[in-house]
């Protein structure tokens, strides 16, 4: 059986194996996303511009991106990079280091 496998259907298998495997990665990073902004507002602290979180999970779903779906490398830079955004908010280094007031 082993020989009689074409290259062409190799490749192809192969293909759509990386393919459901970057899918995955990008499907963890956006439960990651939802689940890192959740936390930040339970904890009652700023979750960074709205505009980051939404605007990742509409480039994620949407089918149009700037490379086509079967490839979720722009995806997972765009999850990645709201990820990082939502995690190193100015105004949250803020709650968690609030200045002193020497005032009183």
């Amino acid at each position: 059986m082993g020989g009689n496998v074409k290259p062409i259907t190799m490749a192809a298998v192969v293909a759509g194996v990386l393919a459901a495997l970057v899918l995955a990665v990008a499907v963890v990073l956006m439960v990651r996303l939802v689940r890192t902004r959740k936390e930040l507002r339970r904890a009652g602290l700023p979750t960074g511009p709205r505009w980051v979180f939404w605007g990742a999970v509409l480039y994620f779903v949407l089918p149009t991106d700037l490379v086509p779906d079967p490839v979720y490398l722009d995806d997972i830079g765009v999850l990645l990079l709201a990820l990082r955004t939502l995690r190193s908010t100015p105004d949250r280094r803020m709650v968690m280091n609030p200045p002193r007031d020497y005032g009183e």
